[in-house]
């Protein structure tokens, strides 16, 4: 990503992010679940998983929606504020894999994007997303 600011003038339904590669460790995995407070057993415990029906432990939903917030709005900019964030989960992210995240703008209004994300990995579509971001305009910079 950039790390450069994007302003409302900039954007057009259609744009589309950069894809992110997401190498899926067990230690981000475990750090993620740490990190948002998620302690349920099958985000940090492989043999705990493994007695709840899954093959490894696996992302927790608060892990995904912060990485897809992150991705939106590390392509957006430093003064990008996330508005709205609605997610829907398909497959887990495992250890071993990778997520690749990909975005399209699909809508601009007054100051705020809407932009659809969406998460891949061996296994299929892990998450779906619509983020919405309030960007600053070219005079405000």
């Amino acid at each position: 990503m950039s790390g450069t600011q994007i302003t409302i003038e900039q954007v057009s339904p259609g744009d589309t992010l950069p894809e992110l590669e997401i190498p899926l460790t067990r230690t981000v995995i475990v750090a993620g679940a740490l990190a948002t407070r998620d302690y349920e057993d099958v985000h940090h415990d492989p043999a705990q998983a493994q007695r709840r029906g899954t093959p490894d432990t696996y992302m927790s939903i608060n892990h995904t929606n912060g990485l897809v917030g992150r991705y939106v709005t590390d392509w957006a900019g430093p003064a990008a504020r996330m508005v709205r964030l609605s997610t829907r989960l398909g497959v887990p992210n495992f250890p071993g894999d990778v997520m690749r995240l990909t975005g399209e703008v699909v809508g601009v209004e007054e100051d705020t994007v809407r932009v659809a994300v969406r998460g891949m990995n061996s296994k299929g579509r892990h998450v779906v997303s619509e983020v919405t971001v309030r960007l600053p305009r070219g005079s405000e910079q």
